[in-house]
């Protein structure tokens, strides 16, 4: 399903990033979790970040939202509809989070309070952005559960979450990110734990959300079979960095990366031929992440690549264009 096309008077970016890294401080040392990364992202637009965990997927959502941890450095620059987000005031963050710029995290049971009923802790940012009284959150709230594919919404508005099912509760986060009317929404793994039916349903909804409301949408997540059928740009990540980039139909085209291929290669796929009466094993990328303070000095997937040579070692590859609008970050993604 494709968004809208974004008129021309509102092609500025929705959201700037522009060498954005993100330095943690560990016990074993200083580690950067996001390093020297830069995209944009237009109203109506969609952008998938994919990569392992331990990528930098999730670090840059949180340093979009000021949510990094309290002894996190950030550098470069952000910008949310031309404004810059480094160096506000917590109290101006705040009034953009659930409000401007909403997040669906990824484990709907932990991001809910146990304690307050969904319907209380959807209306709580159209209490607090928008000053909504009890009467007018409460009904607004049962109208976002009804859209969210909640059955019975009048009478699920009191339930708690733990009296709802996994993919119901994800609907709740859904619909509480959407409360406010966001301009942009970030999806951080939308789908972990669901069925592959209700993780379906939930994909198309945020997709017909994004459509009907004209949103920018950052959805991030380890699959590329996901991202490939819900975006229309994807980015993906390794050791905090862009390693290729570009228009999902020509990126997953092309896939001009090891690291790309090898995810692409390992998704989950229907039909997948039987070896002596067994299903063949899922192809699987060598190796592990490295952790962030054993980045090396190179290529950050040298140790994990098939196609290594002795110069990707020596110094981080730059970003190169492999065709137009399509980027790639390794010395032998032309061969």
């Amino acid at each position: 399903m494709s968004p809208p096309p974004v008129p021309a008077a509102e092609q500025a970016p929705l959201l700037d990033v522009r060498n954005l890294s993100v330095r943690l401080h560990t016990a074993r040392g200083p580690a950067f979790a996001v390093r020297d990364l830069s995209f944009s992202l237009a109203r109506g637009d969609t952008l998938g970040l994919v990569g392992e965990s331990g990528c930098g997927k999730s670090m840059t959502a949180l340093a979009l939202l000021g949510l990094t941890p309290e002894s996190a450095q950030i550098g470069g620059e952000l910008y949310f509809q031309g404004r810059a987000l480094l160096g506000l005031e917590e109290a101006e963050l705040a009034a953009l989070r659930g409000n401007r710029i909403a997040m669906i995290f990824q484990e709907p049971m932990t991001a809910l309070n146990p304690l307050h009923t969904v319907g209380h802790q959807i209306a709580e940012p159209l209490r607090l952005h928008q000053q909504f009284d009890a009467t007018a959150a409460r009904s607004r709230a049962i109208a976002l559960l009804d859209r969210v594919g909640i059955a019975d919404a009048r009478r699920r508005v009191d339930a708690y979450p733990h009296q709802l099912s996994g993919g119901q509760r994800q609907r709740v986060t859904i619909a509480m990110a959407l409360a406010c009317d966001p301009d942009l929404l970030i999806a951080d793994e939308p789908t972990t734990a669901l069925d592959v039916t209700v993780a379906r349903q939930i994909l198309e909804l945020i997709a017909s959300l994004v459509q009907e409301r004209g949103m920018g949408l950052l959805l991030i997540s380890h699959d590329l079979g996901v991202i490939a059928a819900n975006v229309n740009r994807v980015m993906v990540m390794y050791g905090g960095m862009m390693i290729e980039a570009g228009p999902s139909p020509q990126v997953f085209r092309e896939l001009r990366h090891p690291y790309s291929q090898g995810l692409y290669a390992a998704r989950p796929r229907i039909g997948t031929p039987r070896i002596d009466g067994r299903r063949a094993r899922l192809a699987t990328i060598a190796g592990s992440v490295p952790e962030l303070v054993d980045m090396p000095e190179g290529c950050a997937f040298a140790n994990r690549c098939e196609r290594v040579i002795d110069a990707c070692r020596g110094a981080v590859p730059a970003l190169q264009a492999a065709s137009p609008h399509h980027v790639v970050r390794c010395l032998r993604a032309m061969e």
